[in-house]
């Protein structure tokens, strides 16, 4: 095994002096961490009192300022073998305490450098928890950092926070995803097919699904429903992704196909909230979202609490008390968040469908749901033997 390459500790960024400011009109003031500059996005805050470096690359995290609860952050620097993508996707970070010394043996380069080199702007020195209460009580909105030439009078800066886009109604699933499709290989023997729709997929997701046995041919989000089924796929799988679940009438429309053939399904978060709108319900923007590891959530079908990760901003708005009829047969909420009662999952009871809102993939930890993609295996393997064909052939929902 070849050893890291030391990290070589470089002189602490030079106090360059930076601001937040919240479209409400509040302001904190603190020092520039990572470029310097400004940027835009929706205020939102994580949890996770570990793995910065796969939230940082979670494409979810398009166009959102990321604000870490967790006061010390950067302490095990950037490694070349947590990212979730090929780059960092969050519009902008806010943290307490920066490390100024990376301590890991795998780490290759500090937080800040790196945050710096894919021109990700943020601050630090800031008191994050009352920023973080701010937006308990008012709710997730839009935020500008300013460092450096960036900063002017303060009516200028809000006013310029003011004008950027909301994240109600944004449609950035197709800005994330893979442009042509690729192939993850099944690990040892293959043993299913599934095509899978990439809305803003993190690497460990199909991966984890490779242990499996399962070979996954990823597809762009705006892929059709008979590119899906050109592989002939013994399953489809719709991923995490960013933006509105209101603006994906084309994944919706393509959803409800996969449906109606009874090919088995399982979607994770976006590909949640792309089911509930399959079958009829409707979706709605959460006050200030769910997002980190340490997420309570209950498995209705066994009883079983699971702590569990997420990165959510919208939710579906089904009925908790009672199993509802739908296009495709009944359907209910198989999972629910034990701190608000917000829906986590939804299952079809007459289709071989199911979805979750969170990460099952948890490439951060913690891992109660991996059981989940057991789930869609053996979701998988029951349709085969009942049929002992391909899903492909089975073109209408009564075959």
């Amino acid at each position: 095994m070849t050893a890291p390459a030391p990290t070589t500790p470089r002189p602490w960024r030079e106090r360059v002096p930076a601001v937040l400011v919240l479209e409400d009109g509040r302001s904190f003031r603190g020092q520039a961490y990572g470029a310097i500059g400004e940027t835009f996005g929706e205020a939102v805050f994580n949890t996770g009192m570990s793995g910065y470096q796969e939230t940082l690359t979670d494409p979810s995290y398009h166009r959102q300022v990321v604000v870490m609860t967790a006061p010390q952050i950067g302490n095990t620097g950037v490694n070349d073998e947590d990212p979730e993508s090929q780059r960092i996707w969050v519009a902008g970070y806010v943290v307490r305490d920066p490390a100024r010394v990376p301590s890991n043996w795998r780490s290759r380069r500090s937080l800040d450098d790196e945050l710096a080199t894919q021109g990700v702007v943020g601050i630090s020195g800031i008191d994050t928890r009352a920023l973080t209460r701010h937006l308990r009580e008012r709710g997730a909105m839009r935020v500008g950092i300013f460092s450096g030439p960036a900063l002017a009078e303060p009516a200028e800066l809000l006013a310029r926070v003011q004008q950027a886009p909301e994240m109600k109604g944004a449609d950035l699933c197709a800005e994330v995803a893979t442009t042509e499709p690729y192939v993850v290989p099944a690990v040892g023997e293959k043993k299913f097919t599934v095509a899978a729709l990439d809305l803003g997929i993190k690497a460990m997701t199909p991966q984890r699904m490779a242990e499996r046995g399962i070979e996954v041919h990823v597809l762009p989000a705006n892929a059709t429903a008979e590119e899906l089924y050109a592989v002939a796929p013994d399953g489809v799988f719709f991923s995490n992704g960013p933006g509105d679940p209101a603006t994906a009438d084309h994944q919706v429309a393509v959803l409800r196909e996969v449906l109606g053939r009874k090919t088995p399904f399982f979607g994770i978060c976006f590909g949640n909230q792309i089911l509930g709108r399959a079958l009829g319900f409707g979706t709605y923007k959460l006050k200030y979202g769910h997002r980190g590891i340490n997420q309570p959530v209950q498995d209705r079908t066994t009883g079983k609490v699971e702590v569990t990760a997420h990165n959510h901003g919208f939710a579906v708005e089904a009925p908790l008390d009672r199993v509802s009829e739908t296009p495709f047969g009944r359907a209910e909420v198989s999972h629910v968040c034990l701190n608000d009662d917000v829906v986590e999952g939804l299952q079809c009871l007459d289709t071989p469908a199911f979805s979750v809102q969170y990460h099952p993939e948890a490439a951060a930890g913690p891992h109660d749901a991996a059981y989940l993609f057991d789930r869609f295996v053996e979701l998988m393997r029951g349709e085969r033997d009942q049929h002992g064909v391909e899903p492909m052939t089975r073109t209408t929902a009564g075959s």
